[in-house]
């Protein structure tokens, strides 16, 4: 499959504003110079692989999200859908809902799939000063094994667990 450009490793990340699952507005620049943010695009709300992978960031919650490190999810799926989509399986981060434009930010990622009208499945490690530290960009269907981003979190808090690096 024929890939869009985005950022790749070292790039400033593109810049964002987008509404959460409680209508609230997150923009990428509220975390810039503070917190290192794990961006994670997805498919659609409510589909069996979209659930594990999300499930699993609420599991590992602790290693995602806290003094350091801010997760953000992203589908093109409406806030209500969202919001409904968190109540039933008590997702406890920000998801955010690339309604309209339609996709927009999932392009500017170059992760949208336009066959589809949804975001493959792109992931990426921003750090505090804006920085893309880690890229990756899977295919709808497939399943993303976590421990690259635990790594890439590791490395943009200057931890020695790995390199940074791109994976698609």
């Amino acid at each position: 499959m024929a890939r869009s450009s985005g950022p790749q490793v070292g790039d400033p990340a593109p810049e964002f504003a987008l509404k959460d699952q409680n209508n609230q507005l997150v923009r990428l620049a509220d975390f810039r110079g503070h917190k290192t943010v794990l961006l994670v695009f997805y498919p659609l709300a409510f589909t069996g692989t979209c659930r594990g992978e999300l499930a699993e960031i609420q599991r590992r919650l602790p290693e995602y999200h806290g003094d350091a490190v801010h997760t953000l999810t992203v589908s093109v799926d409406s806030v209500y859908s969202h919001k409904v989509f968190c109540t039933q399986e008590g997702f406890d981060f920000p998801m955010l809902a690339d309604f309209w434009p339609h996709g927009e930010v999932a392009r500017s990622y170059g992760v949208f799939n336009p066959v589809a009208g949804f975001a493959d499945r792109g992931t990426f490690v921003i750090d505090p000063a804006g920085v893309v530290r880690f890229a990756e960009h899977a295919d709808p269907g497939a399943t993303r094994d976590q421990a690259p981003w635990r790594a890439a979190l590791a490395a943009a808090a200057g931890e020695p667990a790995g390199e940074a690096r791109a994976v698609s």
